[in-house]
This record gives C-alpha cells, sequence and structure tokens, in this order.
C-alpha cells in the first residue's frame, strides 16, 4: 500500500506538469479557434444544415452489413459523450470556474459542432475493411493515409487506447462508486465488482453488441433525464431567465469573485474549454473511430459528419445545460458540496428523499455505457495497430482492470490522469483536421452542390482523383 501511495504521487506531480502546459497554454486557445475555423470556412454548417441533421440520423437506405447503422453509430458516440462529464463534469465546472464555466461549455460546443463535423466527415472518407470486412477508421487511419504518416497515426492509436480504453473507464467507475456510497452505502469494492461482471459482459460481445447494447439503453435514459430536467425548469421558470444572466455574467468575470474580474473570467474560461471538450469529445479524436463504422445515409461522408455533430448538440447544449440549470434553480451551489455529491444534493431540493437516488441510478446506466462506448473506440485503434485476437484480450482485460482501478482510488488523481490523456490526443487530431481542411472543404462543397440540386447526394472517387490509392475505391462508389 504505501509503494501504492508512492506511485500515485509521482504520478499526480507527472499528470500536474502535463496539464499546466496543455491546458493552461495550448488547448484553451487552439480547441476554440479550430471550431471557428471550421465554422468559417464550412459557411456555419452547424446552422445551416441543423435540419439536414435530423433527416441523416432516421434515413433509411441502402443494406450493408459491412457497418453500422447512421442511428447506432450516432447511439454509441452518445454512450461515450453521456456520461459522467454531463452529471460529475458539470458540477465540477460550477464548483471550481462558477456559473460562466457553463457559457464557455456552449461556446466549445457551438464551434465544436464543426469540428465534429470535419473530424468523423474525415473519418468515413479514409476508413477501410479490416480482416472480417467490417468498416473500421477514425484518425489514426486519416493520419496515416491521408498525411501519410503511420507514425503518428500509431502515436495517436496508442494515446487513444490510454485515455479511452483505460483512463476515462476509471473516471466512469470512480463516479459510479461514489455515487452508490451516497446513495446506497454500497462500498467501492462491491461497485467495481458488479461493473467488471456487467461491463466485462458487453464488452467481450465485440462491436455489435456494443452497438446494439447503446440503441436500446442511450436513447432511454437521455429521454428519461431531460424530461425530470423540463419539470424541473417549467416549474421554476420564473427563475430560469436570472439563472442564464447569472451564467453569462459570470462567463465575463462580472460577479463578485477573489482574484478580480480578469482571474474569474480565466478560471470560468479554462474549466469550461476542460470539462466542454471532456463532455462532447468534439476534435479529441474519439467519435470518428465509431463514425467510420457506420453506413452513411444517403452514401456520402458528410452524412456520418452531420450525425456526429448533432451528438455534441445532444451532448452539452442540452444535457449538460439541463444539469446546470437544476444545480443552479437548487440553491445547492451554496453548500460545501462538490462533484456527483453536488448533482444528487440539487436533485434532493427538486425531488426530495428519491432525488440522489435517480441521479445514483442515471449515473449507473450513463456511466456504463460510457465504459462501453469508450472500449469501441479503444478497439478501433488496436485493429490500426494490428492487434490480433490476443490483443484484443489484453485489451478487454485491461479495460476491465481499470473499471475495478477506477472505483477504488483517488477522484482528483483520476480527473487529472484524464485531462492529460485527452489533451495530448486532442493536439495529435487537431492538427491532422486542420491539415486535411481543404479535403473537408471539397466534400462539403459537394455535399451542399447536390443537395441544392434536389439530389441524394453520394461520394464518387472518380470525382477525387488527387486522393488517388488513399481512400477506398470499393467503398466509395455511387449506388445508383
Amino acid at each position: 500500500m504505501e509503494l501504492l501511495r508512492i506511485i500515485e504521487s509521482w504520478l499526480a506531480l507527472a499528470v500536474g506538469g502535463i496539464n499546466g502546459v496543455i491546458w493552461n497554454w495550448l488547448l484553451v486557445a487552439v480547441l476554440p479557434l479550430v471550431g471557428l475555423y471550421f465554422s468559417v470556412r464550412l459557411g456555419f454548417i452547424q446552422l445551416r444544415r441543423f435540419p439536414q441533421m435530423w433527416r441523416v440520423i432516421f434515413a433509411g437506405g441502402h443494406e450493408d452489413k459491412a457497418g453500422i447503422s447512421p442511428f447506432e453509430a450516432l447511439a454509441t458516440s452518445l454512450a461515450s459523450r453521456i456520461g459522467t462529464g454531463n452529471l460529475v463534469g458539470v458540477a465540477i465546472a460550477l464548483g471550481v470556474g462558477g456559473p460562466g464555466a457553463i457559457f464557455w461549455m456552449w461556446v466549445i460546443a457551438f464551434f465544436g459542432m464543426a469540428t465534429a463535423y470535419a473530424e468523423s466527415s474525415l473519418a468515413q472518407l479514409y476508413k477501410v475493411r479490416d480482416e472480417h470486412g467490417q468498416y473500421r477508421g477514425g484518425p489514426a487511419f486519416y493520419i496515416w493515409r491521408g498525411l501519410k504518416s503511420r507514425g503518428w497515426g500509431m502515436a495517436f492509436s496508442v494515446c487513444l487506447i490510454v485515455a479511452f480504453g483505460l483512463v476515462f473507464n476509471a473516471v466512469q467507475a470512480n463516479s459510479i462508486a461514489g455515487a452508490m456510497t451516497e446513495a446506497f452505502g454500497v462500498t467501492p469494492a462491491a461497485s467495481a465488482m458488479g461493473l467488471v461482471v456487467v461491463a466485462g459482459f458487453i464488452i467481450f460481445g465485440g462491436l455489435r453488441m456494443v452497438a446494439r447494447f447503446a440503441v436500446l439503453v442511450v436513447p432511454f435514459m437521455a429521454a428519461a433525464y431531460l424530461a425530470l430536467a423540463l419539470w424541473v425548469v417549467a416549474t421554476n421558470i420564473s427563475e430560469v431567465p436570472s439563472m442564464l444572466a447569472l451564467i453569462v455574467r459570470s462567463a465575463f468575470g462580472l460577479e463578485p469573485a477573489a482574484g478580480g474580474m480578469l482571474g474569474a473570467l480565466s478560471v470560468a474560461l479554462l474549466n469550461g474549454v476542460k470539462r466542454g471538450l471532456f463532455s462532447n469529445e468534439a476534435g479529441m479524436g474519439s467519435a470518428p473511430n465509431i463514425a467510420a463504422a457506420a453506413t452513411p445515409v444517403p452514401h456520402h461522408p458528410s452524412s456520418q459528419g452531420l450525425v456526429q455533430a448533432f451528438g455534441v448538440f445532444i451532448d452539452t447544449l442540452l444535457v449538460c445545460t439541463a444539469t446546470a440549470l437544476m444545480i443552479l434553480l437548487s440553491g445547492a451551489m451554496e453548500g460545501s458540496h462538490e462533484g456527483i455529491t453536488l448533482t444528487q444534493n440539487a436533485m434532493a431540493e427538486h425531488f426530495g428523499a428519491w432525488g440522489p437516488t435517480f441521479i445514483a441510478i442515471a449515473l449507473l446506466f450513463f456511466a456504463l455505457t460510457s465504459i462501453v462506448g469508450n472500449y469501441a473506440y479503444a478497439e478501433s485503434s488496436v485493429t490500426f495497430l494490428r492487434g490480433g485476437k490476443f490483443a484484443f484480450m489484453a485489451m478487454r482485460i485491461a479495460c476491465l482492470g481499470m473499471v475495478a482501478w477506477g472505483a477504488t482510488t483517488k477522484v482528483g488523481l483520476v480527473w487529472d490522469t484524464a485531462d492529460a490523456a485527452m489533451g495530448i490526443m486532442a493536439l495529435i487530431n487537431l492538427g491532422a483536421i486542420l491539415l486535411l481542411s481543404g479535403v473537408v472543404v471539397k466534400l462539403t462543397r459537394d455535399y451542399d452542390a447536390q443537395l441544392r440540386a434536389g439530389q441524394s447526394p453520394q461520394l464518387d472517387a472518380n470525382d477525387y482523383p488527387e486522393l488517388g490509392d488513399r481512400i477506398d475505391r470499393t467503398i466509395w462508389k455511387r449506388r445508383d
């Protein structure tokens, strides 16, 4: 035990140093700027193609056993997105950064929708078939095929495995264990054991089992949570305008705070960016891994890009905002609670004794789906690294091992480690999509032109001779 504490202390120092450089200097500026760049260059596609997002999610089309459906891809990506970031991350952002952090989460999400569109469209374009004939792709693949750099693709894959296959699953398990202890008195060890058994059953079923599980659970849990939030907002509607005004004023340091206006603004901005990225994952390079596994309808990479852009909207602008308003309207911010206990106490104010119980159950489902969704991302990276059956088995065992560890370790260290892994991943991916931005623009113009012509957009590889053999031309041919 003493050795473990020493290792954790050294790890905390290393992680703190990494986060100081990445978050305080790099991502807090780069992330919004990349989103702004794609928003402007693509004509604010998150606004002008918002109605189209609805249509491509539920569109029927060609049967293609090599890929999952657009709705399954959205549900699986939401399984990873909608989790502790929405319940715990929002509470942490409010507790550390104040109400203003929520405004910056909105900003990150709005511009992040364009970033999510770009990275998922690229993932679709550069996807391949694996040895079983299933579609695989993601940032590692478009870095390799689009930028001709397998080395950077491998670096990204390793970061993704560490972040999603390992660290983020520890974060999810940590939050579940805390909620179960708070609501039911369940020990962290018991929570760890239960999570390993349930998650293991799903994970060992492979990608299609994960997708089927996500389709069954994610829509129901998101709808139930949003329904409660709408009830809270409706019953406190007279206070909502003042809460929204508080969020905006705090975002720009206009509320009284220690450290003055600039200090309050920087703290709100930093925490809004960090928690926003953790929640919606736009630009991180995670969702493109499942986006590439889908068969887009219509048959064009931009279709799946729009699906994943809509996922960012659901995650942050709906679910995270719902959590923030429930906490702010409850008055629970005035106490000394933090993390999941802040969210649970807010629910207790609104719904009485069963409020914390509901949050514990909701978090259990949110985080469980995140664990299996995260594993689906890591599986694509194992494929890129050309791992065989042994590698997949080792990945599954390591993933479940991190679930057990996360349920029983310190909250702060787990979240800090997640921030470091997430930041490194995001920097590699953001650099790649900027270098490939010309391809994204051409895809978007092609998609827009076909829509304006009244056609169902299809990508014809013959229109992209400059890409040569960097795309699989057997996938991208017209399906007339």
